[in-house]
């Protein structure tokens, strides 16, 4: 295991890049501590892989370096940085037993017998593969030969890192939930440094210590899940977490208040004074769970619209027009139809700001 830290890292696919859209990644620095559990989360394309492929040295960076325990590996290949890679299709050897295939990486680094079979019962225990492991491999299903990849990538305890580039995707969703549950407890008794890629928010916050939030080849907020609901440092990460994402409103500020198509509401002092001479396009933010509608009209609340309400079981998802733009509240119950009057209020306490998408305290 290793503390991996990322130093001035950037990668241009294309030489000489001389503007932000010209990187694949754009300059970081970030650093894991050893033993941590972590989530890369973005849509595709923003990065992710390039960078885990990065850390493996399936890739190497066109800036900066990469140093595991204070030692810079940029230069070394793959199988000299003690890394194992987990793939997102199952990486195994169909002709050998599951046995084989969980002992393959120890028998080749000299393990004893004896060793052999304590370790690999003990992986395939946790990934409750012990009734297969004298079977072939080819006769398993596609969600059982990914468990043996998973298998493969924990056996050796000695590993730097343990890196997974969205392992899960064919998965049967229920098994995805059970294997999420089951990594995080394989994390907690075996200590391994894990870092997991992943698009899916879900998978990220369930799993990870600190999720690694990432648009456009740049880390916009490195955070723990209640960090990333209730503080997201740029619009990006409100909208991209949570279900639905955060509403976000475009508003000008005046006179101590957040002007938004007709409707003026409260601010604190302290963001009032920052936000007052703000030079850019400023964004309110809050999110759904937050909104609180009420039927009389009250100083510093939103006149809106009701245009759906839709009823999930354990809540009511209501859809409201407040001028040109559309605000999503999750409530308990709402008592109330398409084209009913309404007003929102946002309280303070909940209500974040954006400067040219990222937040302002």
């Amino acid at each position: 295991m290793a503390r991996i830290e990322l130093k001035e890292l950037a990668h241009a696919y294309k030489p000489n890049p001389s503007q932000p859209s010209d990187y694949a990644l754009r300059p970081m620095d970030m650093q894991w501590n050893d033993g941590g559990a972590y989530a890369l989360l973005g849509p595709s394309g923003c990065g992710k892989t390039t960078l885990l492929n990065i850390i493996s040295g399936l890739v190497h960076p066109s800036h900066g370096r990469v140093l595991f325990d204070g030692k810079d590996v940029t230069e070394l290949p793959p199988e000299a940085r003690n890394i194992a890679q987990v793939f997102q299709f199952p990486v195994i050897y169909d002709t050998m037993t599951v046995f084989d295939n969980l002992a393959f990486p120890l028998r080749n680094r000299g393990w004893k017998t004896a060793d052999i079979n304590k370790r690999v019962h003990q992986i395939g225990d946790m990934l409750e593969l012990t009734p297969d492991l004298k079977h072939r491999a080819s006769g398993l299903s596609v969600d059982a030969k990914q468990k043996i990849s998973l298998g493969r990538g924990l056996v050796r305890p000695d590993v730097a890192a343990v890196l997974f580039d969205e392992p899960l995707t064919v998965i049967d969703p229920h098994l995805k939930w059970l294997l999420r549950r089951k990594l995080k407890e394989i994390h907690h008794e075996l200590k391994l440094s894990l870092i997991y890629v992943t698009h899916d928010q879900v998978e990220a916050l369930t799993f990870a210590d600190k999720v690694v939030v990432m648009t456009e080849g740049e880390v916009v907020q490195a955070g723990s899940a209640q960090e990333l609901f209730e503080e997201p440092a740029h619009t990006f990460v409100g909208y991209f977490i949570g279900n639905p994402g955060m509403n976000l409103l475009p508003c000008s500020v005046r006179d101590g208040l957040a002007h938004i198509d007709g409707s003026a509401i409260p601010l604190a002092p302290a963001a009032a004074s920052v936000l007052q001479g703000a030079d850019g396009k400023i964004t309110l933010g809050i999110r759904p769970e937050f909104v609180e509608p009420m039927f009389d009209a009250q100083p510093g609340t939103a006149a809106a619209t009701v245009t759906a309400v839709r009823n999930l079981g354990t809540h009511c998802l209501g859809e409201f027009q407040v001028g040109a733009h559309t605000v999503f509240a999750k409530l308990r119950h709402l008592s109330a139809k398409a084209g009913d009057k309404v007003w929102l209020h946002l309280p303070i306490a909940r209500t974040l700001y954006y400067v040219n998408d990222k937040r302002v305290a």
